[in-house]
């Protein structure tokens, strides 16, 4: 009954740590709304700059170029203060993706570790000798069991299983 539940519960980790993974950037852009304030008034400014190109356009250069050249300096000002924000915000969205990668890898490695230490001397499952004998010793490891298929083994082989079957299914 025991290696039936630590199956499971190995199972369950790296389906939960897989899908949690391929949930990533949709929490590292959430993220991204909800700590990035200044969205409203970069819209303002484009907003903005929309109207007063439209007003450019409807000016004559030649009748009035004092004006013109005014509204021109005056959207050029605002065209380099949108990029200014434009530039911000995309640096905060990546150190945020950097931030929200590096949290889920120490949690995954903290889970899977605690796993291992857990479990460590006992098999995952049993199987035939003869079905894993060339690699019985490495397959076992740690738990030492002949026939045992010991947790990290079993980490690393589901691990790739679920990655595939997720990947497929995306």
């Amino acid at each position: 009954m025991a290696t039936v539940y630590v199956w499971l519960l190995v199972l369950g980790s790296v389906v939960l740590c897989n899908f949690v993974k391929m949930l990533l950037p949709s929490i590292s852009s959430y993220l991204s709304k909800v700590f990035q304030k200044n969205v409203e008034d970069e819209m303002e400014m484009r907003a903005a700059i929309q109207a007063m190109k439209k007003e450019l356009s409807s000016i004559n250069m030649m009748d009035e170029f004092a004006r013109y050249a005014r509204l021109e300096r005056k959207i050029n000002k605002m065209t380099d203060k949108l990029k200014t924000y434009v530039k911000s915000r995309t640096g905060q969205q990546t150190k945020i993706k950097w931030v929200v990668n590096i949290v889920y890898y120490i949690l995954q490695a903290v889970l899977m570790i605690s796993l291992i230490w857990k479990y460590y001397a006992d098999p995952v499952t049993v199987l035939p000798s003869k079905w894993i004998s060339p690699l019985e010793r490495m397959v076992a490891f740690p738990s030492g069991v002949a026939g045992g298929v010991g947790i990290t083994c079993w980490l690393v082989v589901c691990n790739k299983v679920v990655a595939i079957i997720l990947q497929a299914v995306a």
